[in-house]
């Protein structure tokens, strides 16, 4: 009697625990949805950001962060030249690489799209609990073989345009054949597309720093409830 009592009572208990197990798996299933729409929906803001910053006119040339500065044969031998009047070549030069990466930016937007477009549910969710650049990195990762392809012949025209290709070689022309310098195998354009992806990569992160931990820049009800209380 008593041994059938209290499988009565312990049947009821136990459906009663499933149902809670039940409620509670149900309750955290939109959580990390929510996160994961929450990380995606910071990194297409952050890129917007970026591609925005990166893209006008300047966006390198003045960003002393991502500033496309002369390459180092010509940083060693730049006091050399400047003294033999060549100082205005050297300043269009350095001009002319960061207007050609300022021009191939906004080509990171549909690659970048596309990107967050197949962005696994648990791609997401391991982002969301991961550094402040976390989804940055894991962009770079994904995105940079598409991304320096896409670049590469925005930056080559831009380069011919200007003839920075033609200054280079006038510029390390111009330069003597000191026992530090590496004999020239360098490829101006290769250079270039990538200091371009790098300072685009950088405002990206610095982008999605902003959204992790400012709640000024978590500017919509979605991100404010993912990122607010982190």
């Amino acid at each position: 009697m008593k041994r059938s009592l209290f499988l009565a009572l312990a049947v009821p208990a136990s459906a009663q625990f499933g149902k809670i197990f039940d409620g509670l798996s149900k309750q955290s299933g939109p959580s990390e949805s929510k996160s994961a729409s929450g990380i995606k929906e910071a990194l297409q803001l952050g890129i917007e950001h970026a591609v925005a910053l990166t893209g006008s006119t300047d966006g390198y040339f003045k960003n002393e962060l991502i500033k496309i500065l002369l390459p180092e044969k010509i940083r060693n031998g730049e006091k050399l030249l400047r003294m033999a009047g060549l100082g205005p070549k050297i300043d269009e030069f350095e001009l002319s690489m960061n207007r050609a990466a300022e021009k191939s930016a906004p080509a990171a937007t549909s690659i970048f799209k596309e990107a967050i477009a197949k962005m696994t549910f648990d791609d997401a969710r391991k982002l969301i609990t991961g550094g402040n650049t976390s989804a940055t990195n894991f962009f770079k990762e994904k995105t940079t073989p598409d991304l320096t392809a896409a670049f590469t012949p925005i930056v080559t025209e831009a380069m011919e345009a200007t003839g920075v290709v033609q200054q280079y070689k006038q510029l390390t022309g111009n330069i003597p054949a000191l026992p530090f310098m590496k004999s020239d195998s360098f490829n101006i354009n290769k250079y270039v597309v990538g200091k371009a992806l790098d300072g685009l990569f950088l405002m990206v992160g610095e982008e999605e720093k902003k959204i992790r931990t400012n709640p000024a820049a978590q500017i919509t009800p979605l991100l404010k409830e993912v990122f607010g209380k982190r």
